[in-house]
């Protein structure tokens, strides 16, 4: 089991099932998001596969968002653009991909992790996924994965979670604003409605679906440049004093 994470993709019955897995909470450090945003390209010019599942390895988070010892290691304005570029890839390849995307949120998710359940077209949780945007708590804020967030949720509700940065949203509360789809109690139950819907949409034609996507995506067109503007304001503020005295109390805790 690799220490740095690994990113798996399987394709079946024109499924494509990718999985995620960091030992530190499913988190994401740069290579990671890479490679991530590379496997969901790959899987999306597929013609084996005409649906795109996204989970995450393991019983406990979800995702935990961006990994902290990279994020105290940044130095410079251009890494910390980098870094953050991660997680603008992720969401564009989403966004791209012509494929439908269904996403499984089976436990707790943070910061770049409610982006990727956002950005999802069909997203299925636990009851105990609950959410949080914590960036602002780091002196950042959740700029790269707003628009993902702000287009599901709405203004308001994503104006919430990014003020009340250190409060969790239970699932109730995402799926009654549109972040989730459907919450289950059971994991079991969760993954054979999954399966269902993945193999409803395996049959479909790929043309209607692609087509689909485009009309729930309308008005995104910008992203690419836009999200590359949200990763240069986090580049800038990750290098502040504030950032790095945060991060550092949280790992000595």
């Amino acid at each position: 089991m690799s220490t740095n994470g690994e990113i798996t993709l399987s394709i079946d019955n024109h499924i494509a099932t990718i999985e995620f897995f960091h030992p530190k909470g499913n988190s994401l450090p740069g290579a990671l998001l890479r490679e991530l945003a590379q496997t969901i390209t790959k899987a999306g010019e597929s013609d084996n596969a005409r649906v795109i599942i996204i989970k995450s390895r393991g019983n406990g988070a979800f995702c935990a968002g961006a990994s902290f010892d990279e994020l105290i290691a940044i130095e410079d304005f251009e890494t910390g653009k980098e870094f953050f570029m991660g997680f603008a890839l992720v969401l564009n390849a989403m966004r791209k991909s012509p494929k439908l995307i269904l996403v499984r949120v089976h436990g707790k998710t943070v910061g770049g992790g409610v982006g990727i359940a956002s950005a999802g077209d069909y997203t299925f949780a636990h009851e105990n996924a609950a959410v949080k945007l914590s960036e602002l708590a780091l002196g950042i804020g959740p700029f790269v994965v707003g628009p993902a967030v702000e287009r599901k949720v709405g203004t308001s509700a994503f104006a919430a979670m990014s003020t009340d940065a250190t409060t969790w949203y239970d699932s109730e509360w995402a799926e009654e604003r549109g972040l989730f789809n459907k919450v289950f109690k059971d994991v079991g139950e969760m993954d054979q409605a999954i399966e269902a819907l993945a193999e409803q949409l395996a049959k479909s034609s790929p043309e209607a679906m692609s087509q689909l996507k485009n009309v729930f995506w309308k008005g995104t067109e910008g992203w690419d440049e836009l999200l590359e503007q949200r990763a240069e304001i986090s580049g800038r503020l990750v290098l502040s004093d504030y950032t790095k005295n945060f991060i550092k109390k949280f790992k000595n805790k």
